[in-house]
This record gives C-alpha cells, structure tokens and sequence, in this order.
C-alpha cells in the first residue's frame, strides 16, 4: 500500500504542492495503512489533497475519476435503507463510510477536490447532509458537468448506479 500511495502522491503533485512525502509517510501507522488500502480496494485511489492548517492533520481523500465503483448504489443512511420496502440496495453510504473508518466529504470539501481535478463527470457522490434536510427525508449529492460542480438533493432512499461516495481521512 505504501508503494502505491508514494507513486500516486509523486504523480500527482499538483494535489499536495509542497508537501514531502517523508512528511506524510511519517503520519501513517499500521491503522490509517489499513484504512487507505481498503478505500484503494473499493476503489477509491485516494491520494492527498492537503493538509488541515488547524491540526496540521494530512488529508487523504478518494481521487478516483468517478465516484469509487465499490461503493455506489447505496441509499444515504441506514435510516433511509431501513425505510425501503421493496428494491432495497445493499447498504448505505453513512453505513459503509464508518466501517471503511472514513467520513463523506462535506460540500466544501468536495468543492475543494474540484479545484484539484475533474471528478465525477459521469458519476455523482453523496455528501454529508444537514440535519434539518435529512429530518425531512432528503439527502444531498454532488457531481461536475458542463465544467461546473454541482449540489443537489434526492429522497435519503435513493440510489443510482451511477452515485457512490468519496471518502475523507485524517492523519
């Protein structure tokens, strides 16, 4: 997994401008190891896109072209999965993200990510979602078309094909 997170952070410079990867490899431990590589197993190729200026945390994130195809056709959470009854996906993002050991990225975060690429031009990517949204049965999702990123919203019990969700890791 190391080696393969190096080759990506090397190409991919235009993600982490400054950062040395001695940097990052010295805030990975066996756990967060663990994590990544099964973000890379769904799919996710995550690399890092920053460091937190508050913590000073690494930011790994799934840069993936689209949304990781080992986890789309998921309905937001388990709340949402538990209210389908009939065509019940498989599981939900919430769900899938806390036994990844990740978080979906917020609508700032996925914005961010943006500016480091273009991803999710075929595919969209639930994000995290306001409470008082949720309370009303909606869930949100991002994607980019026509050069612009989008946010929009869909019933919690939802799910595409085509929609998955990125994952954010601090380290």
């Amino acid at each position: 997994m190391l080696a393969i997170l190096e080759q990506r952070f090397s190409r991919n410079m235009q993600r982490h401008a400054g950062l040395a990867w001695e940097t990052v490899r010295a805030r990975l431990d066996e756990g967060k190891l663990e994590v990544l590589a099964e973000m890379e197993r769904s799919g996710g190729e995550p690399d890092v896109v920053g460091v937190d200026p508050s913590t000073g945390e690494v930011v790994f994130c799934d840069c993936s072209p689209e949304s990781p195809a080992g986890r789309r056709s998921l309905c937001f959470d388990q709340f949402a999965l538990d209210g389908r009854k009939e065509n019940k996906p498989s599981g939900s993002a919430l769900e899938v993200a806390r036994t990844l050991g990740v978080s979906l990225l917020t609508e700032a975060e996925y914005r961010h990510l943006q500016t480091l690429g273009e991803f999710d031009r075929k595919t969209s990517s639930w994000v995290q979602t306001p409470a008082d949204i949720r309370k009303q049965g909606g869930a949100l999702f991002c994607d980019r078309r026509y050069g612009h990123v989008f946010l929009y919203h869909n019933g919690a019990d939802s799910y595409y094909a085509a929609r998955g969700f990125r994952g954010i890791l601090r380290v």
